[in-house]
């Protein structure tokens, strides 16, 4: 959701200044928050006290994901170390950064599953970075926000819940908008080294709660087949 430009994020950094002015976007210039952040402070169950752990430690999410999404180069990325970095999900092999790469980045490398293809829903092996962004961005026009429910540790080893929100108010996969706001809760570990730099990230979730909400609209097709060529989730017919 790249478009126009400001100056300071209120809750992101590594986005402006002199450190940045060299920075790789992969949509050519900074992201724009304003209107996830709007969503973000609308939703939010928490509202953590200025200089707290929890707000510092939602804040480096917060940049840590615009930095996975957005920072077109692993040189440019501030708040990981390149080098040493791995990210598991649900106790999936930990792959390095060049690993999620190659798996599209992005969303694809987050709904990762073990489903058999014919049971995916969402296929992250059929989809590309440009094609799940597009996906995404498209049901969730408004944006995808995040906050921080609790944490139960400090650094070096971040322990923390979290709370990922949106409106379905675009199509996903060939299903109609709902309108309806889809969500889903998990627990996330950031383990930062000796320069406060996250080394090893691990999530676990329900991928389910997310993709579950986004098949509720009525499908655009009757066939089985959605317009992109991708089959409909088997048991279609049957939620919503």
């Amino acid at each position: 959701m790249a478009s126009g430009e400001v100056k300071e994020d209120k809750y992101r950094t590594h986005m402006y200044g002199e450190a940045e002015k060299n920075t790789k976007w992969v949509y050519g210039v900074p992201p724009n928050y304003d209107v996830v952040n709007k969503l973000f402070e609308e939703g939010r169950t928490k509202i953590w006290p200025t200089g707290s752990l929890e707000e510092k430690v939602q804040n480096l999410v917060k940049t840590w994901e615009m930095e996975m999404f957005h920072k077109k180069s692993t040189e440019d990325y501030k708040t990981v170390d390149p080098n040493k970095y791995t990210v598991s999900i649900n106790g999936r092999k930990a792959l390095s950064l060049k690993q999620v790469a190659m798996l599209g980045g992005g969303y694809n490398n987050l709904l990762q599953t073990s489903l058999p293809d014919s049971l995916r829903c969402y296929n992250p092996a059929e989809e590309t970075a440009d094609s799940s962004h597009r996906a995404f961005t498209t049901t969730f026009p408004r944006g995808f926000a995040v906050e921080i429910l609790h944490v139960y540790s400090g650094p070096p080893v971040i322990v923390y819940k979290f709370r990922h929100w949106g409106y379905m108010e675009g199509p996903f996969k060939g299903h109609a908008p709902t309108g309806e706001m889809v969500q889903f809760i998990g627990m996330s570990i950031f383990e930062l080294d000796e320069q406060e730099k996250i080394v090893k990230v691990q999530f676990f979730y329900d991928r389910g709660e997310l993709l579950g909400g986004l098949l509720k609209g009525s499908s655009s097709s009757d066939s089985g087949i959605l317009e992109d060529g991708a089959s409909t989730c088997p048991l279609m017919k049957k939620t919503g």
